[in-house]
């Protein structure tokens, strides 16, 4: 199955964000910024699981990349599914694909490269051995 072609059932990690009034712009509908703050709720849930043994205390993961597709607008009252799962496993970097529902409608898609960085050196650093493992069951088939 292409990318495309995903289903909010289709990725691995699945959640949601409810539409607040405020997240409304002058014509009623979400604030386009919105749509990056529900892309990332799905990026958290999956990096800074506590279950995922990836990060040390002195690394994080910063944005290199955020290629997002509006495709509907999104309107207030509601809520927002969020679709997530890791196109690619690099060195230092994960790309991560992304779609947003609202009431079963594709309304978003995003592709996001995350790049894991030590807070010291300020510079990328590699993903261990053991958050590679444990970062292959969000994999997208």
């Amino acid at each position: 199955m292409h990318i495309n072609d995903f289903q909010l059932k289709d990725f691995p990690s699945v959640t949601f964000d409810k539409i607040r009034y405020g997240d409304t712009d002058r014509q009623g509908h979400v604030n386009n910024s919105v749509f990056s703050a529900f892309l990332e709720t799905g990026r958290v849930e999956l990096l800074y699981d506590p279950d995922f043994p990836g990060l040390s205390d002195d690394t994080s993961f910063v944005i290199a990349s955020l290629n997002l597709v509006f495709i509907r607008e999104i309107t207030w009252p509601g809520k927002v599914d969020i679709g997530t799962g890791i196109l690619k496993i690099g060195r230092s970097s994960i790309t991560i694909f992304q779609k947003l529902f609202q009431n079963d409608v594709l309304v978003a898609s995003a592709e996001t490269v995350v790049v894991q960085v030590n807070h010291i050196q300020k510079q990328s650093t590699p993903l261990s051995e053991k958050a590679k493992a444990s970062l292959e069951k969000w994999l997208l088939d």
